[in-house]
């Protein structure tokens, strides 16, 4: 494929990499007033503006096209040098920091002016409630950068010299200055930034060796503002973890930390209408990320392998051994190898579970509203009028202790309806008006009370998922001889002649997750992480060892989108983004 662009290089230019003065660019902005459009590509290099310097790298052809491509730089001299460390964590909060200021600072410095097209417009991938590793700012040993897209000013179709310079050599370097430039107090907001970051990554790593698979702090705010905000809601009640699972972590920052520890196992999370149940879920879903000061979730963990499954009607599925949960069909059709083009329910969801655990994860975060109701449960009375023998669903509930004694794979599912599961729970939370109460005892006395003449299927043992091998020809971006990447939101991919409809991947937060996921199936394929050979698992494993190794600038030349308009997914999305490609064949 053609270059459109690629990571940042100081090498570019019609000027053999040496940079060029302000003056200099002062006086090419000049000569170009009201010449045609595409003469502003002579302008593509570097520009030395004294404190900043300028990299344009691509130019659009058009006034009406999509903006300039520009970087802006200023020395690592202008941080506090404290505010770096040995750890990954702290320089991809540190670069999150930096890119929240370079969005404020947008808004504050351009001002769009009254050219054409996006004449002055200037926008950054600014942030949302999550920390993630994101292109929309770097910060190396020597220099910290900022990620823009500029509309370069014109009149029709013609160059506005000096709305340019006043764009390039005014507007951009304050931009800089003032989001990478840091005082004594914004220097300490960061550092706060930094180690919020980190006391979460610590709270995190110890899930594990204490045999939980998410942690709610005392003291956090877990409702949002609303369904289309992710801040926090003001006047929330302030959680508060039930005494028989408190458990204190340690974290380096903020020292001992209290809260509510969620024990492996099942856990099921119960309680009225509009008490908090899936407002807790949904923290705890979200907390395989880390979160800003101020989210009210910054101490919500969850382990790095949680994944959301629901039912998801309507979606393929390609070759997935769903037997342990469905049986062989009416028609004599095995499940073993389950390929359909529109899943039903209850085979949507039992093969986003084995997907989710062929693709690493060990955490399955559930909600009954979102669920199958056939999947999760036969109650006692169905179980009478319609024998084992002629029902191929194996419901969760005769799976759920299996999944974990057999797997270790741990299940949170939140239930309203349904009390067939207090008898296999582990641990029982009930939400009463958001209070968490541990329920575990009583709900078990309940179980048994109520279990007469409820029959449990003896299903066959559960095993791994068996790998599939993805066949690199159904995995292809071109279209019309180019690749064609194009995220829309969260929701959906353009992905060469298919579209990856991604509504039911919950855990994808921002948008440009999305177009990192696109990018990384190109990659995948043209790197041979995807060759006919591996395993997904493998191809998974390879592409996060990439992006550990070069970040997020590997996937500037595969895609047509801005290089400071990426964030780093995890590889459960990238899987599932995989898994539901419609031309996707495996063996």
């Amino acid at each position: 494929m053609r270059r459109r662009y690629g990571p940042p290089r100081q090498d570019e230019g019609p000027h053999d990499g040496r940079p060029r003065s302000a003056g200099e660019l002062r006086a090419a902005l000049a000569r170009l007033d009201r010449a045609p459009y595409p003469a502003y590509k002579e302008l593509r290099g570097v520009w030395d503006l004294g404190a900043v310097t300028l990299f344009i790298d691509r130019v659009q052809g058009d006034p009406f096209a999509a903006p300039s491509l520009v970087r802006v730089r200023v020395p690592r001299a202008a941080l506090d040098p404290a505010l770096d460390g040995d750890s990954r964590a702290r320089r991809v909060a540190l670069a999150d920091f930096l890119a929240r200021r370079g969005g404020r600072a947008v808004e504050q410095h351009a001002r769009r002016s009254q050219g054409s097209g996006k004449s002055g417009a200037v926008r950054i991938d600014a942030p949302g409630q999550e920390v993630l590793e994101r292109s929309a700012c770097r910060v190396a040993d020597d220099w910290a950068e900022l990620r823009l897209s500029a509309g370069l000013p014109a009149a029709g179709r013609s160059i506005l010299g000096r709305e340019a310079a006043d764009l390039l050599l005014e507007t951009l370097p304050a931009i800089a200055w003032e989001a990478l430039r840091l005082d004594a107090d914004e220097a300490a907001a960061a550092r706060e930034h930094l180690d919020t970051v980190e006391d979460a990554r610590a709270l995190r790593a110890q899930l594990r060796e204490r045999g939980l698979v998410a942690f709610v702090a005392d003291g956090a705010i877990l409702p949002r503002a609303s369904g289309v905000s992710q801040r926090p809601l003001v006047g929330a009640i302030p959680f508060a973890s039930p005494p028989e699972l408190r458990v204190t972590l340690h974290a380096p920052h903020a020292g001992e930390v209290a809260g509510m520890g969620v024990p492996e196992g099942l856990t099921v999370i119960v309680g009225g209408g509009f008490h908090g149940k899936s407002t807790l879920l949904a923290a705890i879903a979200h907390g395989p990320y880390d979160h800003l000061p101020g989210d009210g979730r910054e101490r919500v963990v969850a382990r790095e392998d949680a994944v959301v499954i629901r039912a998801e009607d309507g979606r393929r599925v390609a070759a997935v051994d769903i037997s342990p949960f469905i049986g062989t069909l009416p028609s004599g059709g095995s499940t073993a190898r389950f390929s359909t083009d529109n899943a039903s329910g209850s085979t949507s969801q039992a093969a986003n579970i084995v997907e989710a655990i062929e693709a690493g994860g060990g955490v399955l975060i559930m909600d009954e509203d979102t669920c199958a109701t056939n999947f999760l449960i036969r109650d006692a009375r169905m179980r009478l009028l319609v024998p084992a023998a002629h029902e191929p669903i194996t419901p969760f509930v005769d799976r759920v202790r299996d999944l974990h004694a057999g797997l270790g794979v741990s299940t949170i599912l939140v239930l309203g309806g349904s009390g067939d599961y207090l008898g296999v729970a582990d641990t029982v939370i009930w939400m009463d008006a958001y209070r968490p109460r541990e329920i575990t005892a009583r709900a078990h006395d309940i179980a048994a009370e109520t279990s007469a003449g409820r029959e449990t299927a003896a299903p066959r043992p559960l095993a791994a998922p068996p790998a599939r091998i993805p066949d690199p020809a159904s995995i292809n971006a071109e279209q019309r001889g180019r690749d064609r990447v194009r995220a829309r939101g969260t929701e959906e991919i353009a992905f060469g002649q298919e579209e990856i409809d991604l509504r039911a991947v919950e855990q994808i937060v921002d948008p440009s997750q999305t177009r990192a996921i696109g990018g990384l199936l190109a990659h995948a394929v043209a790197r041979g992480h995807l060759d006919g050979q591996r395993t997904l698992a493998e191809a998974l494993a390879a592409l996060d060892a990439d992006l550990d190794r070069a970040g997020l600038d590997l996937l500037a030349e595969r895609l047509g989108e801005h290089p400071g308009e990426l964030a780093r997914p995890r590889m459960l999305e990238v899987a599932a983004a995989i898994n539901r490609l419609r031309s996707l064949r495996v063996r």
